[in-house]
């Protein structure tokens, strides 16, 4: 990712986008069967696996993406965002399923069993701490001075005493936590409102909200300045990938548990969205 679109077009693109696709937010219908798919949903939440002792001794809410929904933070009245583009979501959601059972997972499966969990677990530390200025500056634009303090403090201790973030100290010794801020919440938090629902290839749910806010991101995330441009994309990949060895059962008890998978799956995600820009 190179930061060659004048600031200015950038900041307009956004602005149009949101203008144009907001409407949808307002007054946008439950898709038909998501009270359903809600409901089914939910039981897959207390199936998560925890068998993988990583995911106790670092309890990080940053590493909980579209399918890493809070057990107990769930809304129980519906989110009403529209769903246009259902035919073709519906069509990339069978894609990314495909992709995740055929190649993602095996590959996670024989990378989690080679590499150690310590090791995993490292290398998993320091990409947070090199995201810290994503989280500071969303935390900053939200008005959480304490927060923005605090990551501030946790980049510190751990670009020092954890050698580089490849340690936790922030956290282990004293007792501070990540924020896991984004520029989709921050956006929510300024009313605006999700548009439609969307599924990217590859990186799954999403709305035009979220969208906007996952790429607004990059501007600030270290990782994208990287050069060449095929290193940031390797070390952004690596960084998803090792996530993911921590995570290998999540979607299939999604899947299992829910009468309609895509349902399931949108409806969660747009109920775990909501719950992260309301607290």
């Amino acid at each position: 990712m190179r930061n060659q679109i004048p600031t200015s077009t950038f900041v307009c693109v956004i602005l149009l986008a949101l203008f144009l696709f907001n409407t949808y937010a307002v007054g946008a219908q439950v898709a038909p069967g998501a009270k359903d798919a809600q409901t089914a949903a939910a039981p897959a939440m207390d199936q998560m696996p925890t068998e993988d002792p990583a995911l106790k001794r670092n309890d990080n809410a940053e590493f909980e993406d579209e399918f890493g929904f809070p057990e107990d933070e769930l809304p129980v009245s519906p989110v009403r965002v529209a769903d246009p583009l259902e035919p073709l979501n519906r069509v990339i959601f069978q894609v990314n399923d495909r992709l995740y059972f055929w190649l993602l997972k095996p590959v996670a499966q024989g990378y989690k069993f080679v590499i150690p969990t310590d090791f995993r677990l490292i290398f998993r530390n320091f990409f947070s701490n090199v995201l810290t200025p994503v989280r500071l500056v969303n935390c900053i634009l939200q008005g959480k001075m304490k927060n923005a303090g605090t990551e501030v403090a946790r980049f510190f201790v751990n670009s020092t005493i954890g050698i580089l973030g490849f340690g936790d100290p922030g956290k282990q010794m004293f007792n501070m936590d990540i924020s896991d801020e984004d520029l989709g919440q921050t956006l929510g938090r300024w009313g605006i409102g999700n548009g439609f629902y969307i599924v990217w290839p590859v990186i799954g749910s999403s709305t035009i909200r979220e969208s906007v806010g996952f790429f607004g991101d990059l501007w600030v995330n270290p990782i994208g300045y990287l050069e060449p441009a095929a290193a940031a994309v390797g070390v952004g990949f690596y960084r998803r990938f090792n996530d993911l060895s921590f995570r290998i059962g999540e979607y299939e008890a999604i899947k299992e548990a829910a009468l309609e998978p895509y349902s399931a799956v949108r409806n969660g995600y747009i109920q775990f969205r909501k719950t992260l820009v309301e607290r």
